[in-house]
């Protein structure tokens, strides 16, 4: 059967479209960018870099006080696949409060646009903003400390730098642990946006036959919930999670157990070696398909400040295995929490350039990702772009490009899954307080 030939008419209408459609989304960028700058800080100060926003502070005492702060992250994103589509996401709007009532007792209480970009009548799940993050903290020393209530899971460095302190905009690109991968908390749920109830220890020590600082969070979560009809948890099994990480030159200072990816040259030199790990019973598959889950990653991050004030480099890496033997029917059933089995890995190089460039300075930066599921296709992509660093994570514009099938393959991993590789364009902010 002969192809399609479009007529000259029909090619100089697509042209024109296209041309509209380019000239529509680069209106828009402008417009976010704009939108950006204006809510940035053009003081000479604004040259500084914090590595923690400054939040207004409400104090009865030394042992009691309140803070609230707020961070917003959006995207302009021109994506192509036979023709050019622009939008713009709301990646995340959030509300921090976080207080102490006692020397040591306090609590964080977090919000967030669940499913921001949901807004249509018909999608599923709707639109929320509700409770991100609810913790009781008893923290008495560096060396034992317990948090309780709906928390991060301690596993990978990306999983608990969040999104907003990451080294890129759009960072997670590697198969999702079991309370990331799910979308709700209850019946056919294990939690969402990497949170779960449960109680996490945590501290750090000098073992001191070898220079450094070990750094270790463990604990027990509620983790995949099933029906007794639907799903492969009959046994109400827990899931349990821990990881471990070693600082052999300068030790990381972040809240709890937190990290960020990047510290932007502040922290001195960096050399974190990490290994994180999550187990549950009949975590994966579905009701007649069940299967154990393992899941198995180690992370590094290297971050050298050169000599006579050249910049930082700054970079990350990571490996991920994830075991969940659960038989490729089982994504047939409706009630599968099919998760990732395979591996997959990453790795971010990052230069900031130490000269100011306006408010800020220039962060330009490579990626690349592998996905290989063992009963899908596999999955990789390219990125490569640069930040404007204004007021580190409180104030960042980034730019980058992206190429592969990540992007319309997405979380499916069943083997029949197929996805053309794309082009990505986004101009991304995000502005924290």
């Amino acid at each position: 059967m002969a192809s399609y030939e479009p007529t000259s008419a029909e090619s100089v209408l697509r042209k024109d479209h296209l041309r509209k459609k380019r000239q529509n989304f680069l209106a828009q960028v402008a417009l976010l960018a704009v939108l950006a700058a204006g809510f940035l800080p053009l003081s000479p100060e604004a040259n500084a870099i914090d590595l923690m926003p400054s939040k207004p502070k409400w104090a009865i005492d030394e042992t009691k006080w309140v803070t609230v702060g707020m961070g917003f992250r959006g995207s302009g994103i021109w994506a192509e696949n036979r023709d050019y589509r622009n939008d713009f996401s709301i990646d995340n709007a959030r509300v921090y409060v976080n207080g102490q009532v006692h020397q040591y007792v306090k609590f964080e209480l977090n919000t967030d646009c669940f499913f921001c970009n949901n807004t249509h009548s018909g999608d599923s799940p709707k639109m929320q903003y509700n409770i991100l993050d609810a913790i009781g903290k008893v923290e008495v020393n560096r060396y034992v400390n317990m948090w309780g209530g709906r928390m991060l899971v301690p596993t990978e460095r990306g999983e608990l730098s969040g999104p907003f302190f990451q080294a890129t905009h759009d960072a997670f690109k590697t198969p999702f642990f079991s309370q990331d991968f799910s979308t709700k908390f209850g019946s056919g749920g294990a939690g969402r946006y990497g949170r779960d109830d449960g109680g996490t220890f945590w501290g750090s020590v000098e073992p001191g036959f070898i220079k450094g600082t070990l750094s270790y969070a463990v604990g027990v979560y509620r983790g995949l919930q099933s029906s007794s009809t639907i799903g492969p948890n009959q046994g109400d099994d827990v899931l349990w999670a821990g990881r471990f990480t070693y600082n052999f030159l300068n030790p990381e200072k972040n809240p709890g157990y937190y990290t960020s990816s990047t510290y932007f040259g502040k922290a001195g030199d960096i050399l974190a070696l990490a290994f994180g790990t999550s187990y549950q019973r009949n975590g994966a598959g579905s009701f007649a398909n069940r299967s154990d889950f393992l899941g198995l990653v180690g992370d590094i991050l290297f971050e050298k400040v050169l000599p006579k004030n050249m910049g930082v480099v700054t970079v990350n890496g990571e490996y991920k295995q994830f075991y969940a033997n659960y038989a490729p029917t089982a994504f047939a059933d409706p009630g599968c929490f099919c998760m990732f089995d395979g591996k997959s890995w990453t790795v971010t190089g990052l230069y900031l350039i130490p000269v100011n460039v306006g408010i800020g300075k220039f962060q330009p930066y490579g990626r690349f990702t592998s996905v290989q599921p063992n009963h899908s296709s596999n999955r990789e992509e390219i990125e490569g772009g640069v930040n404007y660093i204004i007021d580190g994570f409180n104030a960042r514009i980034s730019a980058y490009y992206q190429h592969g099938d990540l992007r319309t393959k997405g979380l499916n991993y069943a083997p029949d899954v197929v996805g053309e590789k794309v082009d990505v364009f986004k101009l991304s902010f995000q502005l924290q307080m």
